[in-house]
C-alpha cells in the first residue's frame, strides 16, 4: 500500500491511502496550527517578512508530503521540524546568495504607538532581544519547549537530536537568558 494522495469515487475528496486521512482534515489541523506556526517562525526568522515566507513554505511542504504525517503524533512537531529544515534551507541558500540578514526590526518598534501598557511592550521587546542574543541551537530549545510547550521528548525529536543534547542547550539558554534580562550581563 503506497503513501500516495489519490481520488476515490468522489473527485472532490481526495484520501491519504494508508492513512486514510483527507486533504481537507490535513489543511483544517494546518489552519488550526497557524498561530503557533508564526510564532516559531518568528523565532528562527525574526523579521516579519521572512516569518510569514518560511510559514508559507512549511505550508507547501506539509501539503505535498501529507502522506508522511502519521496520525497519532503531533502534528505541530512534524509542522516544526519542516519549518525548521526549510529555514536551514533558505539560509543556506542565502549563504550562497551573499545576502545578509538584519536582526532589528523597526516594525516592531513602531507597533508600540499609542499603546498605554509601555512596561508590558519594554519587557517583550527586551525577551525578543535576549532571545536573539541566543546561539540558534539554545534558542530552538527554548522556543520548543518554554514557548511552543512541547514534552523535551518532542522538542529532541523535532530539532533531530539526542535528549540530553536538548537539556544542556535548554538550561544553557535558560541561563543566558536569566543572565541577560535578571542580571544584565552578556552570556
Amino acid at each position: 500500500m503506497k503513501n500516495v494522495l489519490h481520488a476515490e469515487e468522489n473527485p472532490g475528496r481526495q484520501r491519504y491511502r494508508q492513512y486514510d486521512m483527507s486533504v481537507d482534515e490535513l489543511r483544517q489541523g494546518l489552519a488550526a496550527l497557524l498561530p503557533q506556526m508564526r510564532r516559531f517562525a518568528r523565532t528562527l526568522a525574526w523579521q516579519r517578512e521572512d516569518a510569514d515566507d518560511l510559514v508559507q513554505v512549511a505550508l507547501e511542504r506539509a501539503l505535498k508530503a501529507g502522506s508522511q504525517w502519521q496520525p497519532g503524533t503531533r502534528l505541530d512537531a512534524w509542522l516544526y521540524r519542516i519549518m525548521k529544515n526549510a529555514w536551514i534551507d533558505e539560509l543556506r541558500s542565502r549563504g550562497r546568495r551573499g545576502e545578509v540578514m538584519v536582526n532589528v526590526d523597526s516594525e516592531e518598534l513602531s507597533e508600540t504607538v499609542g499603546v498605554s501598557d509601555h512596561g508590558a511592550v519594554i519587557t517583550r521587546l527586551s525577551v525578543q532581544a535576549a532571545m536573539q542574543g541566543l546561539p540558534e541551537e539554545q534558542r530552538l530549545a527554548v522556543s520548543l519547549v518554554l514557548v511552543e510547550g512541547l514534552s523535551y521528548k518532542e522538542a529532541a525529536e523535532t530539532l533531530e537530536i539526542p535528549l540530553g543534547t536538548l537539556t544542556s542547550r535548554l538550561a544553557r539558554g535558560r541561563e543566558a537568558l536569566q543572565a541577560l534580562l535578571i542580571d544584565g550581563e552578556s552570556p
